[in-house]
Parts: structure tokens; sequence; C-alpha cells
């Protein structure tokens, strides 16, 4: 009401003095006196500015009120900073909105001189209940960080948070639009409405709590411009969720997942890294991106479908379109030269209709029925419970799929991502043996080595095992052994025989432990630390519970 009522005070005050300078002028220009009507005219300019300040409209950034704009939502004397966001909210608080971050990009990186004609972009930045400091100094970086001729606009997309002026007193920032949904959509549809929204030829996509970095969307705009079928995403650096430091992330990594369809970051391997030691900041091909931060031309995520609009809430959404991506002609790439910190969480802050578990499945489903083909069934294998999820109608997705003349995912596969281990057809388990937050390892030994448990890094390498059809426990073309057939016996790794009984396994007790066929112990880790697993007496011990992470057998 108070904004409404400074409107029409502005609009008066400038209508009364509209109408007196026109008397004013009227009555001097009838006496011939043009230094009277200069001087009108300043005095005019002067009122009129003065007035206008007082009028509700854009600020620089630099002038905003983030005392204020902030203060209104602190965490109070008692109460838990992490309650609201899962993160340190007290220390976002205490950072001034345009805090200096460490530059963590290569130093060729900051000699790279970049095409000085690149396209501007509209930045679409959903939230739903974010806190202010985060998201404030989200818009802020944007703006202090990026050639303001490059940024056409920020559109903040609020995502029916509780509070609606946690988006609307950002809109009085300079090139900040505000839409607000007027019910929850979550993250797909929030981020198809700012992009529908967008003005400008290419689309960068934010998550609410980030921080760019020196010259991070140059680089980015740039492969764009180069090829509009190229998806580019950062180097996504760390904000730690506690005391918010900025911590550059390894150059080494791109992204991928295993059939758990759940997304990990992946070394590159030893070959890709010796590859890129005379330009260690070319582009990095990747199968997978992490999903919060990308750019994308617009006319190119509108062919390609903009996101899979019966998907809720969050998740899935970054398998679907890399698949999406990838299969329909296009190509993913991570850009070393850009960088973008962002706070990593341990859980989500905001709740999911029907429970985050459910949500993520119903996503995945949706993304593994549509992209994945027969391979969908190895995400089944992995996550069992994902069959009792309801997916919805894909038709359209899949219509889309062929309108759009998609490859096949084994072309994924072979093409994109020949490092995801595909089980083989002999193999009745598949993937990394756990036990709690452990894995049987090799620990980098080879034949008449022992084996071992170390944490699980879900890399594959040392961890990775198949149980076959002819009931060996294989790593590559090694063996688990047993050697001498007594409880207490070491493991040991051989090569594989094909008719070799010491090397004969097989899963019993709801696929929760390995008896040796010929012995009928189980492998036990209790002997781990002291020298290696072992075969003991088959018991309900926690030593003896293992499980596979894709079973292909009921």
């Amino acid at each position: 009401m108070r904004r409404k009522s400074r409107i029409l005070l502005c609009f008066a005050v400038l209508w009364v003095l509209g109408i007196a300078y026109y008397f004013y002028s009227g009555t001097t220009l009838h006496q011939k006196d043009s230094t009277s009507v200069l001087s009108s005219l300043v005095i005019l300019v002067r009122v009129v500015s003065l007035v206008m300040c007082l009028c509700p409209g854009k600020v620089r950034w630099q002038d905003f009120d983030q005392d204020l704009y902030v203060g209104a939502t602190v965490v109070r004397p008692g109460q838990d900073p992490y309650a609201r966001n899962k993160f340190n909210q007290v220390e976002s608080d205490k950072l001034r909105m345009d805090r200096a971050v460490p530059d963590t990009r290569h130093d060729h990186c900051k000699h790279k001189q970049w095409n000085s004609d690149l396209p501007a972009s509209s930045v679409v930045i959903t939230f739903h209940n974010e806190a202010r400091s985060a998201l404030l100094r989200t818009v802020v970086s944007v703006l202090k960080k990026s050639p303001p001729q490059l940024v056409k606009e920020i559109i903040l997309v609020d995502d029916y948070s509780d509070n609606s002026e946690d988006g609307a007193l950002l809109g009085k920032i300079e090139k900040v639009r505000v839409l607000r949904n007027d019910r929850r959509e979550g993250l797909m549809r929030s981020r198809v409405r700012g992009a529908d929204a967008a003005t400008a030829p290419v689309l960068t996509f934010l998550d609410s709590h980030c921080e760019c970095n020196d010259h991070w969307l140059e680089p980015l705009l740039e492969r764009v411009a180069e090829d509009k079928t190229r998806v580019v995403s950062p180097i996504i650096d760390v904000i730690n969720m506690d005391n918010f430091q900025y911590v550059g992330a390894s150059a080494d990594l791109k992204g991928g997942f295993d059939w758990n369809l759940v997304f990990k970051w992946d070394y590159m391997t030893l070959e890709q890294r010796r590859a890129r030691q005379g330009n260690p900041i070319a582009p990095i091909k990747t199968p997978m991106i992490a999903g919060g931060l990308f750019v994308m031309d617009k006319e190119y995520f509108e062919l390609l479908g903009k996101y899979d609009m019966m998907m809720d809430v969050w998740g899935g959404e970054n398998l679907e379109i890399s698949f999406r991506v990838w299969q329909c002609g296009g190509s993913l790439e991570i850009i070393p030269c850009s960088r973008v910190g962002h706070v990593f969480r341990k859980q989500h802050p905001y709740t999911f209709p029907g429970g985050s578990g459910t949500v993520f499945a119903r996503n995945t489903r949706r993304a593994a029925e549509v992209w994945m083909d027969e391979y969908k069934n190895f995400y089944y294998a992995a996550v069992p419970s994902a069959r009792n999820v309801p997916y919805g109608n894909i038709q359209s997705r899949l219509e889309m799929k062929k309108r759009l003349g998609c490859k096949p995912f084994k072309w994924y596969l072979d093409n994109v991502y020949p490092e995801l281990r595909v089980p083989d057809h002999q193999d009745i388990a598949f993937g990394a043996l756990q036990q709690g937050g452990n894995c049987l390892d090799t620990l980098g030994h080879f034949a008449d080595g022992v084996v071992g448990i170390y944490e699980c890094h879900n890399a594959g390498g040392n961890q990775e095992w198949a149980l076959t059809k002819d009931k060996s426990v294989k790593h590559m073309d090694l063996c688990l052994t047993v050697v001498d057939r007594t409880a207490g016996s070491l493991i040991k790794l051989q090569g594989c025989r094909e008719n070799d009984s010491r090397q004969k396994w097989e899963q019993i007790e709801s696929n929760s432990k390995l008896r040796h066929v010929g012995s009928n112990l189980c492998l036990d880790s209790r002997s781990a630390r002291m020298g290696g697993l072992t075969v003991e007496v088959c018991s309900s011990s926690l030593t003896q519970q293992w499980k596979f992470t894709l079973n292909l057998q009921s």
C-alpha cells in the first residue's frame, strides 16, 4: 500500500511541476527573457531528478541495502543456524554480498583473450525458501563478475517461497526480473518458465546458492557461440556449508553415474590426463552434467524439448537432459576456464510431496524408460524398489525422441561413456561388494595377493566385482580363491579357471552372504585389518553381510 502511495505521489508532483512550468515558460517567453527560461529549465530538471529518486525504481547492485534485506530473516539467538537451509546461515549472513573469492582458474586462463562479439545471456535462477544472503550473493556475483553487455537480464523464478519478498525485493536491482509461481512447481517447470520469459539468445541456468568467479561467463558463451549444440558447464568449486570457505575443485573430473543412476564425479583416466598435459584448459567432454549450472543456446533448448514437465520438484533432470543432449546430436562439456562456487549440502532444506525418495525414483524412472532402452533393466536390478513407483505417461517424450532421430543408449555407452562397465551376460551380480560403508577391495594386489576391505569410493577399479553364472567371483581375470578349505583360511586372488572348485561361490540368505561351495564356509571380514579376508563358519555376524551393487537374479 505504501509503495502504491509513493507512486501516486510521484506522478502528482510531476504533474503539478509540468503545469507550473507550462504557465511559467509561457510567461517568460512572452517577455522574451531567455535567461529566465534557461534557469527555470535547470531548476525543473533538478526537482524532477529529486522526485524520481524518491520514486520506486531500479538501483545498481552496489546501492542495494544488504543489511536491510538480509537483516529481516537473521537467525535469532538460540535458533539452529542449520534448520532453515541445511547450511550455516549465520556464517552466510556475515558475508558481504560482493565478498572476494580466490581466483581458482589455471594460470593459462588468466592470460587468455575471449571473443569480443559474444552473444548476451539471460541468467535463470530458480529458488524456494533460499537464504536471502546466499541468493543475494548469487545475483551480485553474476553482475559483478560478468561483462555488463553479456548479461541481458537475471530472471529469478520464485517457486512459491513462504515469503514473497525474498525475491520481490531483489527485483529493485538493475537487470533483475522476478517471476513468482502461484503454487509449488519444482525445479524443472520453474526453469522452463524462466527460459520462456528470457529475451537473450543464450540461457544460463544457476542454482540459488552460487558465487561466480572471475571471467566465468565468457568461456562458456564462446563455446556455445561456436556450436549451438554444445551444452557447457563450469568447473564447480566448493563453498563449505559450515564456514562458507571457497575452495577450488579439481580440474581432472567429469560427470558420471552408476547403474543406480545417481550422479557421481569420475576422475579422468590416466591416458586422458596425459593427453591434456599440452593443453590443460581444453574443454572436457563429459557424459553427464551436475545439472545445477550450465549454459545452452535458447533455440536449441526449445528444439530439444526443454525439460520433462512431468518431472516433479528435483532430481533426475540432469540425467535426462544429459542423455537427451548426447543421444540427439549435441554434446556436453566442462570448461576449465569457467569457475563457479556452489554450496554443497548433505540434505535438502525443503520437503518433497510424497517423500524425496519417491520423487527421485519417479523422475529417474521417466528418464530410464525414455532413454535407456533395454539397459534400464540394470537400473531396476540396482534399485528394485523403483519398479513399484508409478512414473506417469511418457508418450510425448518418446514421440519427441523419434522426431529428433535420437540414437540408442548403446551408442551412448559405446561412444560417450565407455568407462561405465556394462554387466556381462554371464553375470548374475555386479559392481561393488558392499559391507556397510566398506567394499571388497583388491588393495592393488594381483595374482596370489590377498584381498581386504576399504571405504567404498564408487569409482569401480579395485572395488569392481562380478558373480558369474559359473559361480566365480571375478575381478577382471582374477577370481576369489579358497586355497585351504578350513575356517580362518585367507582368500587369495588367482587366475580364473573354469572348473576349479576352490573358486566356486554362491549367494545365500536373500543374497546377503557369499558361501564357498566346496567348504560351506562364508566370506568374512573379521580379520581384514590383520591380514585379509577369510572364510569362516557361516553365522549371523555383520562381518559376513555382503551386498552387490547390482543383483541380476531374484
